[in-house]
């Protein structure tokens, strides 16, 4: 059960807590009414997402993130260094966006006792090959969703993965459009389900 930081169908909490694995996003919006079961957090690890996080007391002692055995880095740092000099012209006011903090997470995984993954490049330039099948409006990255949904199919071919809380809007620099089509050529193709009860439209900002 992968759980976007979108809106929850409401009294889909059990569903969710009975998956065998539940992913979380960043500060674990989705807890509370998604459910409260996380065994991974998948964190932005670069950039100002990334600063707030590890500067947190409130993150750190989040239930959901004491409860997860793992932290999954969605950024491969070689990746992000590649993409600095290019930014800087493209998006200057991103000048803190590639800041790497993929060491922090793995000081604070070993400090806690969980597993930190880091998602290969690979994955994101992936994700990047299959949305420009869709045509997608000029962006910056993919979404964290979005590269965590790609790894989890690469990796489990033969798992049932649900989404939850996935309304597809947020920062203006993900390719949002793009990832709803993506995402439901996956759900047609049968390697995706969306959680029943769940709406496309949300006023939060997407995973």
């Amino acid at each position: 059960m992968i759980v976007g930081n979108g809106d929850v169908g409401e009294g889909m909490a059990g569903v969710i807590d009975a998956a065998d694995f539940v992913i979380r996003f960043n500060d674990c919006r989705s807890y509370g009414a998604g459910g409260s079961r996380t065994d991974a957090v998948a964190v932005c690890n670069t950039g100002r997402p990334a600063k707030a996080m590890l500067g947190s007391k409130e993150w750190r002692a989040h239930a959901g993130v004491v409860s997860a055995s793992e932290i999954w880095s969605v950024r491969d740092p070689e990746k992000f260094v590649a993409m600095r000099a290019p930014l800087a012209v493209s998006h200057p006011e991103l000048d803190d966006f590639c800041d790497d903090y993929t060491d922090e997470f793995t000081a604070f995984c070993a400090d806690t006792g969980k597993a930190h993954v880091v998602i290969g490049k690979s994955v994101h330039e992936a994700v990047d090959a299959s949305l420009s099948a869709f045509a997608p409006a000029p962006y910056v990255v993919p979404s964290s969703g979005m590269i965590v949904i790609a790894a989890l199919l690469n990796s489990y071919a033969d798992a049932e993965v649900t989404l939850a809380g996935f309304g597809h809007v947020g920062w203006e620099w993900h390719p949002f459009a793009a990832e709803r089509q993506l995402v439901d050529a996956y759900i047609t193709a049968g390697r995706l389900k969306r959680l029943s009860g769940e709406t496309l439209i949300s006023s939060s900002h997407g995973a």
